[in-house]
């Protein structure tokens, strides 16, 4: 761009991704697609997909549609994660077993529910005594702690050298999908122009999560402990899907001057999760969100409701 600018989308499309193992998920409507950097080359596959919010409108209400594509999105995303490690697997090596990842994913789940929500409201009971009778006080002091754990981790995961190439795909993911949505010819060195940090992106939705939880958890204010800790758990569902909203219109006003004050601590914190991607990472993504366009031509965010994915 004309004096080093970086390029500007002028949409908010409903493509959505992840990074894998050496490679890149792209989804669309209708389709999502896997492509993997082997040693032959750039192996893509792409499978249709019908969105659970087609199937009954219920599923399209707000905050509901919100719980329903994350879970939609977490089983294509494992299943994505799971291929692109048989891809990487040698000749003759054993992969993991179907109940192998389902015992992974659950013993993750579990992880994270007692990570990110029971150990800050833990935590906070410790002080409770020099916070006195004060539910504001309690809530925001968990709402603190809880942030400050999503950034403690994150900021430890940067330091497992294994994690480095997977950050950037999920730059060249961020580029490939902002290229696309700047209406620019997909190409590794256009892709390239572009930021690294997307609005939709997974490490901002995270960090919406936790500052929405604090707000759900507050008239809640601070019941007997037994009563405490379901509320934590029960209030997941409700806390997803209005992030999910929150984070869906952000993308969609991007443009306003408010809107990105507001998702700036979220852009900022992807600067943990993602990297400066090569331009044969950004060749993989390429590849795979053209295997999505090739089957869809994705219209507007907003003409598609529910089916949209974090990028």
């Amino acid at each position: 761009m004309p004096g080093g600018r970086t390029p500007t989308a002028t949409r908010d499309a409903p493509i959505g991704g992840q990074a894998v193992l050496e490679g890149v998920m792209m989804r669309g409507v209708s389709t999502w697609a896997l492509g993997v950097r082997k040693e032959s080359g750039i192996e893509v596959r792409s499978f249709p997909l019908v969105s659970w919010t087609r199937r009954r409108r219920v599923y399209r209400m707000p905050v509901i549609r919100g719980v329903v594509a994350l879970v939609e999105s977490l089983g294509i995303g494992l299943r994505a994660l799971q291929m692109s490690a048989s891809a990487q697997m040698p000749e003759g090596g054993e992969e993991l077993s179907g109940s192998a990842w389902v015992a992974t994913v659950a013993v993750s789940l579990v992880f994270a529910i007692g990570l990110f929500f029971l150990a800050p409201v833990g935590l906070a009971s410790l002080i409770r005594g020099p916070l006195g009778s004060s539910s504001v006080a309690f809530w925001a002091v968990e709402g603190v702690i809880r942030i400050a754990i999503l950034i403690g981790y994150l900021a430890l995961l940067t330091r497992i050298p294994d994690l480095h190439r997977v950050f950037q795909y999920h730059g060249a993911e961020h580029k490939t999908i902002a290229c696309f949505e700047a209406s620019d010819q997909l190409t590794p060195e256009n892709a390239q122009r572009h930021s690294r940090l997307h609005p939709r992106c997974g490490t901002s939705f995270l960090l919406i999560v936790m500052v929405v939880a604090i707000l759900v958890f507050a008239p809640i204010g601070v019941p007997a402990w037994y009563i405490l800790l379901p509320t934590r758990i029960v209030g997941i569902p409700l806390i997803a899907g209005v992030s999910f909203e929150l984070i869906r219109w952000a993308g969609r006003n991007r443009g306003r001057r408010w809107v990105k004050a507001i998702i700036w601590p979220g852009l900022q914190l992807q600067k943990l999760t993602t990297r400066e991607p090569d331009l044969g990472q950004l060749a993989v993504a390429i590849a795979a969100l053209e295997a999505v366009l090739a089957v869809e031509t994705p219209g507007d965010a907003g003409e598609l409701v529910g089916v949209e994915v974090v990028a």
